[in-house]
């Protein structure tokens, strides 16, 4: 019998990975003279497709970049990722969702050895029943196959399930899923429109998971 489960997002949500991503091609950028444009940045958040920051920089420099360069960004991303911890009230709810007996898991646009190699650095992976990321079978978001096999393979009914978000694309795919969606959005989703979700908060640290759980199964 299906029950109530909870599903993350990651990238923003469980880690703000947004914002050293973003930090390390805004640099990339400014050492080139130009401005990453912020309305562009925001568009594939939340999904795994459209701007490519690589290529539009050389079509907007119309010419080649130093290839090391791309090196030196991706070493960047990971130094300022390693400085990341959870965002706040993630390790609380997931407390609280051992403490219930409702089962976890992570919908992703991203690949499944991203999110993985991120779960393993914090320690978090074993608090996870199940990973749902773009791996080919499972698109990205908006499309909302990755809450629904989620939802699937931990044995839980979307429709008193609870689904935490950062974007428009991903709250598009957990209400497209069925799922009580909270939007918990960060400096670079702050300014987007989230309003189809259930309910935005500013942290989950302002709302217990028991009381999240009892909105969704009173809808």
């Amino acid at each position: 019998m299906a029950h109530a489960g909870l599903v993350f997002d990651f990238d923003g949500t469980i880690l703000d990975t947004e914002g050293s991503v973003h930090r390390a091609w805004h640099e990339l950028w400014g050492s080139q003279g130009l401005d990453l444009p912020r309305a562009e940045w925001q568009a594939i958040l939340g999904t795994d497709g459209g701007f490519d920051p690589w290529d539009e920089l050389e079509r907007r420099l119309g010419r080649a970049v130093d290839p090391d360069l791309r090196d030196h960004r991706r070493t960047r991303r990971d130094e300022l990722l390693h400085a990341e911890l959870p965002r706040p009230g993630v390790l609380a709810w997931l407390d609280d969702a051992d403490r219930l007996g409702v089962p976890v898991a992570i919908a992703s646009s991203s690949p499944p050895d991203w999110v993985d190699g991120h779960l393993v650095r914090l320690g978090l992976l074993d608090r996870f029943a199940f990973l749902a990321c773009c791996d080919g079978d499972i698109p990205g978001k908006p499309d909302p196959t990755s809450y629904r096999t989620a939802c699937e393979a931990i044995g839980a009914d979307p429709a008193c399930s609870v689904a935490v978000e950062d974007s428009p694309h991903g709250v598009t795919a957990a209400v497209g899923a069925g799922l009580f969606t909270i939007a918990v959005p960060h400096p670079l989703t702050a300014d987007l429109d989230l309003s189809t979700a259930d309910l935005v908060l500013p942290s989950l640290a302002e709302l217990p998971l028991d009381e999240a759980l009892a909105r969704s199964a009173a809808r």
